[in-house]
């Protein structure tokens, strides 16, 4: 029996002795590999965070004491060690656990996340309610150095080191680059003077030195100026020393030895404390190892080659496509510049930042500052194009409102992953864009049929002088022919592709695949539909919409979005004010719930916004009509 196949819990890991846990280290990732090479998922991050996990568990006692994991990217030791392992071959399946840390999944599990940054500012709400129930459990929060980029942790790290509650930060660094020796120095530095006798020691000096009439406090910022620049001299600790956190590290987060004694010690302590630890993503398995970004969030492959299985190289997904038009689009036009929160590769412009590396902008995870940067740069003139997950650009509402839409600055956002992702789940679906962003004035949206039209109107943004969103699903295209590629499209216009006289069925984006199957499908059961590609959610093309829904009453929209405020919503509303009457309308789209981890096939069939379903309320129409 293996190490591992003897864990259902932190107790029993801790049964084990220390110099076992390098195996046990071993048999995770050996795991997760194989998982994730099959279900695919976040394998670089999870594996760099094995021997931490390890440490952490072994240490503190959870679930009462609070582990918060940052995104979750980490976590898959984490659901390993807590009682998952039975399930963990399920891992971002329909019905499976969840590639992220549910608290719902799981009492270890001490907050639900997805999105980046928030471990450090949950983590100190956890501690101060903590502190008023006179709980003294710990409360660990680990977030990764990617994560430091967003003004979120720096706002939890604020108030935490002003309150000086009970929380340490594990930061999980696997990018700065530190020098070994300095690493080496730090680490010693760390473990001895994190211990319970140094720091009693310290706080004691510092009150004797305070005390001493008139010159006390002097002498004592003195002493302290002295510290901290020897301090900086070895280590790059003064940024956490500002916010009032006692910084220890960076020491190698793969040394269990070192990292379950510098745990120990800091356990002890009961204020704001900020771990550094260094780590290598995707250590212990090879081509993650050589390629962190591609394993960051990846498909199902195969373990020797490592290659993806899945590839089709003959159609492109919709992301290449926005990458390759941007790309060939700038060439003409150097007012085009590319905005992006620490996405290149996932939204495509890996080869636009090479290409014009001083048009590119790399803003990190921070998308509300992307956008109001985004505003600044169209305020001087020229065409920044935003491309973030449709997800992620909830993060910036306020900035898209405020900075962009009130003066209508011509900004374009590249919404990437609208409608169902799938394996991500309820924090990466991008369910609500068409909803949140139809509110705005002056705001344009579109959403394309396919990646002919997808470049057509990446066209058409750059050529209107306000702001344009253009929402475009995840994964392969239609494989369509590309023709008419530079003709922008006039906005606000439908196209009608099918003409019949008993259903009208009003589609936009990836719906309108369906609704075009759906349209064969009835016509084998002789009913006859009138399929619209709207192309634009806002502006609605209001007249075709209101002289076909008085010929055809029995109307269909369909969308992949939350029915709530949405394109069915924008239509309904278009009707209402063209006053006409006597149509009956059946909207398709998700209701009114987060839609949870499962392939996007599956997940559009149980949430009835495929062809089926289109079909099916266009028979209840007829019976209704009849």
């Amino acid at each position: 029996m293996s190490l591992l196949e003897k864990i259902n819990s932190p107790a029993d890991l801790k049964r084990l002795p220390r110099s076992e846990l390098p195996v046990l280290a071993q048999e995770i990732r050996k795991i997760i590999v194989d998982v994730v090479s099959k279900n695919g998922g976040h394998l670089a991050s999870s594996l760099g965070a094995v021997e931490l996990t390890i440490a952490i568990h072994y240490v503190f006692d959870a679930p009462n004491d609070k582990i918060i994991w940052d995104v979750g990217h980490q976590s898959y030791a984490h659901k390993l060690l807590t009682g998952r392992r039975q399930q963990f071959h399920t891992l971002r399946q329909y019905d499976g656990i969840s590639g992220f840390t549910r608290m719902s999944e799981s009492p270890y599990d001490a907050f639900s996340t997805g999105h980046s940054s928030t471990s450090i500012s949950a983590g100190l709400g956890v501690a101060c309610a903590k502190c008023l129930k006179k709980d003294n459990a710990k409360v660990i929060a680990v977030i990764g150095d990617g994560s430091m980029t967003a003004g979120l942790a720096y706002e939890g790290l604020n108030q935490a080191g002003d309150i000086q509650k009970d929380l340490i930060v594990i930061l999980n660094d696997n990018d700065m680059s530190i020098a070994p020796n300095v690493g080496a120095i730090s680490s010693l530095l760390s473990r001895a003077f994190s211990t319970k006798y140094m720091q009693d020691f310290k706080k004691e000096f510092s009150g004797f030195i305070k005390s001493l009439p008139r010159i006390g406090d002097d002498i004592y910022q003195f002493a302290k100026r002295s510290k901290e620049s020897f301090k900086t001299f070895i280590t790059p600790g003064m940024l956490f020393e500002a916010f009032n956190f006692e910084y220890f590290g960076p020491i190698n987060g793969h040394n269990l030895s070192h990292l379950i004694d510098i745990l120990i010690n800091i356990r002890e302590l009961n204020e704001p404390v900020l771990l550094h630890i260094t780590t290598k993503k995707g250590k212990g398995y090879a081509p993650a190892e050589k390629n962190p970004i591609y394993y960051h969030g990846v498909g199902c492959f195969d373990i020797k080659t490592g290659e993806c299985k899945s590839a089709n190289d003959a159609i492109p997904t919709y992301t290449e496509v926005f990458g390759k038009t941007i790309f060939e689009m700038a060439k003409n036009d150097d007012r085009i510049v590319a905005v992006t929160a620490a996405m290149p590769e996932g939204t495509g412009l890996v080869k636009f930042a090479e290409a014009y590396p001083d048009r590119f902008f790399d803003v990190g995870i921070a998308e509300q500052h992307g956008v109001t940067f985004a505003a600044g740069l169209a305020s001087e003139g020229l065409k920044p194009v935003v491309a973030i997950y449709s997800t992620f650009l909830q993060r910036a509402y306020d900035q898209i409102l405020h900075d962009v839409c009130i003066e209508a600055l011509p900004v374009v956002f590249a919404v990437d992953r609208g409608g169902i992702v799938g394996e991500d789940g309820a924090t990466h679906n991008g369910l609500f864009d068409l909803s949140y962003l139809r509110s705005l004035p002056n705001m344009v949206i579109m959403a394309p049929k396919d990646e002919n039209e997808l470049v057509r109107m990446l066209c058409t943004a750059l050529n209107h002088n306000g702001p344009v969103a253009v929402r475009y699903p995840r994964g392969v295209a239609q494989g369509v022919s590309m023709e008419n590629q530079d003709v922008p499209l006039p906005i606000g216009k439908a196209e009608v592709l099918t003409k019949g006289d008993d259903i009208l069925i009003l589609a936009i984006g990836h719906s309108v695949c369906e609704a075009l199957a759906a349209h064969s499908i009835l016509l084998e059961q002789e009913i006859s539909a009138t399929v619209v590609n709207c192309r634009f959610v806002k502006p609605l093309d209001a007249d075709l919409i209101g002289s076909l829904a008085r010929d055809i009453p029995r109307i269909i929209t369909v969308e992949e979005n939350v029915r709530h405020g949405g394109f069915g919503s924008a239509v309904l509303e278009c009707l209402n004010d063209q006053s006409i009457t006597g149509y009956l309308l059946e909207c398709i789209g998700i209701p009114d719930t987060f839609v949870e981890h499962g392939s996007q096939t599956f997940l559009r069939s149980k949430y009835g916004i495929d062809a089926a379903a289109v079909v099916n309320a266009a028979k209840r129409l007829m019976l209704v009509g009849a």
